[in-house]
């Protein structure tokens, strides 16, 4: 424990002796009042410093939790401040129907509501949007119910007597939860956190009991400022500030993976929340025997309750609805991606290649500018790729499949698209573009491939080369539909075994009238462009 946690503590601990000598030492009066009122307030304002301290440094969920405590602290003093205008300032006893009543349930709320979060584990972004909705129902669920059976005998037919017992059941059914809550978590985590949990849950009994003491007290006007009663009170409200030192120290346990099923049981809650409240206006309406003027009241609240739980539930169904698009969205990504080049496979190609093609047709038949109405299929294949693996490895085989890919795709234009079309063989769907010009890309591609060595281990590094085959869509420009697309991606895998027999190293496209070589200066072989038609024998592909 640092020199700063241990100056927090002595100082409260002071202030829990100071009030216990004041209320020994002074008789009833307004200075044993102001004395009491005024310690109170200090450390009230400690302990809201101190949490608020807490959340500065913290982050996701753990934050939350720190700033629903600062948060219930602060009510806490507010609710002590308007406690000393009744005594210091108007003098007279606080009424027994308070309206800072509602400040005392208040801190209860954000403080079960801040372990709900179980603040030991890490939020997902997900789980952060959606659990935010199922909190808000959560806590709109408790002041609904403290509404419903308290303010209704506190306004609208005043009764001191059904007021007081209801207020008393409903603060103990909070701390009850809370207490559950807390023996869930304390089974739950490990460690430092289970030794966090197990002693808050100890202070929220010690709490309790004072407090119940302490209005007990009050109901049978034994009650004073500054009597015995305010000391083992005060005691236990101290006893949060050793808690919020030993929380300094905290950090996350661990990630967790899915939102859903972090979420699950406070999303199961708040499902019963906004279930429960059709049954209860039911029970009103059918078997209330309480007055007219009561019954309304609850079935108008009820109302109003259900119309904003209505909202946050078709808030968090749009989020969901959000979330299920995105989630569809990555899932089809992912389908239509190679896991490990990252570019496009041949599912993508098989959902895009009738667009591609109909495109091309119309833009022929519409009599389109000739320098953009092609479309022209690029097989690219890693020359001797086999020898890569065997006598490097797979890994390194790996390697060079992800670097030819990005030198392939750079070498490429935007609209084009590059396919892993199996093992090391790539497809380049060349839109928009001219046949009489789709040499140039190829050679772009072959020189790319092998302008500079691969680094897959060794030291002087890999040379790797590819050879190409290509054939433009439509076939004959005159007769869009006398070939379909699979043929022409046929010619281009015979472009390619022809490239491959030449020597590699190069690209060789195939058209009606024969075959175009590339002009790469490597190229050992060269085949005789004597033929005016297309070689029809078996390719020895596809």
């Amino acid at each position: 424990m640092g020199t700063g946690s241990k100056f927090w503590i002595g100082n409260v601990a002071g202030l829990t002796f100071a009030q216990i000598v004041v209320s020994v030492l002074l008789p009833r009066g307004l200075w044993l009042t102001a004395v009491s009122d005024s310690l109170s307030v200090v450390l009230l304002v400690a302990l809201l410093l101190t949490f608020a301290q807490n959340a500065a440094p913290a982050r996701g969920r753990l934050r939350a939790f720190w700033v629903m405590q600062a948060a219930g602290w602060f009510i806490s003093l507010v609710s002590q401040l308007w406690w000393m205008y009744y005594d210091l300032v108007l003098q007279k006893p606080v009424p027994m129907l308070f309206a800072g009543d509602v400040l005392v349930f208040l801190p209860g709320v954000l403080m079960l509501a801040g372990f709900l979060l179980r603040p030991h584990l890490q939020q997902s972004d997900r789980s952060a949007r959606l659990g935010m909705l199922d909190f808000l129902l959560l806590m709109l669920w408790c002041v609904y119910f403290y509404v419903f059976l308290v303010v209704c005998w506190q306004y609208v037919t005043p009764n001191e007597t059904l007021y007081n017992r209801n207020y008393d059941r409903l603060y103990m059914v909070e701390t009850l939860l809370l207490v559950v809550v807390l023996g869930v978590l304390v089974k739950q985590s490990a460690d430092a956190w289970r030794r966090f949990y197990a002693l808050f849950l100890g202070a929220v009994l010690l709490n309790y009991a004072c407090f119940t003491l302490e209005n007990r007290a009050i109901e049978l006007n034994t009650y004073f400022s500054g009597s015995w009663y305010d000391s083992p009170f005060m005691a236990s409200v101290a006893f949060f500030m050793v808690l919020a030192m030993y929380g300094r120290g905290l950090r996350l346990s661990h990630e967790t993976a899915d939102g859903e099923k972090d979420g699950a049981w406070i999303e199961g809650l708040a499902i019963f929340a906004v279930l429960s409240l059709p049954v209860i206006v039911v029970t009103v309406v059918v078997g209330s025997t309480s007055s007219l003027e009561i019954m309304h009241f609850r079935v108008l609240t009820t109302a109003v309750v259900m119309f904003a739980m209505a909202g946050l539930v078709f808030m968090k169904q749009l989020l969901l609805h959000k979330e299920l698009r995105r989630a569809n969205y990555v899932l089809e990504e992912c389908s239509m991606n190679d896991p490990l080049t990252g570019i496009r496979n041949r599912r993508f190609f098989a959902a895009t290649i009738d667009g591609d093609i109909s495109q091309a047709a119309r833009a022929h038949a519409e009599g389109d500018d000739r320098s953009t109405r092609d479309l022209i299929f690029y097989l690219v294949d890693l020359d001797n790729f086999k020898k890569v693996n065997d006598m490097h490895g797979h890994d390194a085989g790996d390697r060079v499949l992800i670097e030819a890919s990005r030198r392939i795709s750079s070498a490429i234009r935007n609209s084009d698209v590059l396919v892993r079309w199996g093992g090391e063989e790539f497809l380049i769907v060349s839109r928009y573009t001219n046949r009489a010009q789709a040499k140039i890309l190829a050679d772009r591609v072959v020189e790319a491939v092998r302008g500079k060595p691969y680094m897959v281990g060794s030291a002087d590094g890999l040379l790797q080369t590819c050879s190409i085959g290509w054939a433009a869509f439509p076939w004959l420009e005159d007769h869009v539909d006398a070939m379909g697309y699979e043929a022409v991606l046929k010619y281009a895998d015979r472009g390619l075994y022809r490239a491959k027999k030449a020597g590699k190293d190069q690209a060789i496209g195939m058209t009606p009238q024969g075959s175009i070589e590339s002009n790469s200066d490597s190229l050992q072989t060269r085949l005789s462009q004597q033929s005016q038609h297309v070689d029809m024998e078996p390719a020895g592909r596809l």
